[in-house]
């Protein structure tokens, strides 16, 4: 397992994070594509980084490969917020991360890359649950965000 230390991730940033996210997961798929919709709203470049995309003439919302890898995202995000409680620190299996990290380094992904994802996930969440929304959510699905990002970060190097 690979680790990075959380700041002191507490109880009820964890319980924000999951049931937001179980209100969420009935929809995840068309969330999850919102989401990317979102980034590509925001940074429209950010499309050549996925080559499934490139190579695609299927229009956006209808690419079942970005649907599947925004679902991932959503849900490493969220399993990242459950680990920080448990162990105090974002972990995810080392071959995960490897594989994650030299991925995203192989297409170039830089901070503002990221820092537009986390803009776009948080804008996602709070128009799925506009009724849980909070400074206290946005800043525990933030957390949970940064320690993921951190952890990939980490690992971004090429394959070897």
């Amino acid at each position: 397992m690979n680790t990075l230390e959380g700041r002191g991730f507490t109880e009820e940033q964890e319980a924000v994070v999951v049931k937001s996210w179980n209100a969420m997961k009935p929809n995840a798929g068309e969330l999850g594509l919102k989401f990317f919709l979102k980034i590509f709203e925001i940074a429209p470049s950010a499309q050549k980084l996925f080559s499934f995309l490139r190579d695609s003439n299927v229009p956006l919302e209808r690419n079942p490969k970005l649907k599947s890898h925004a679902m991932s995202v959503f849900l490493m995000t969220c399993e990242s917020a459950v680990q920080l409680r448990k162990a105090g620190k974002a972990t995810v299996r080392e071959s995960s991360l490897k594989k994650l990290g030299a991925v995203h380094f192989k297409h170039g992904v830089v901070d503002e890359h990221y820092e537009v994802t986390k803009f776009a996930l948080l804008e996602t969440v709070k128009e799925a649950v506009p009724e849980m929304w909070s400074p206290e959510m946005k800043i525990a699905w933030g957390e949970a965000y940064d320690q993921l990002v951190a952890a990939i970060k980490s690992e971004m190097k090429p394959s070897s």
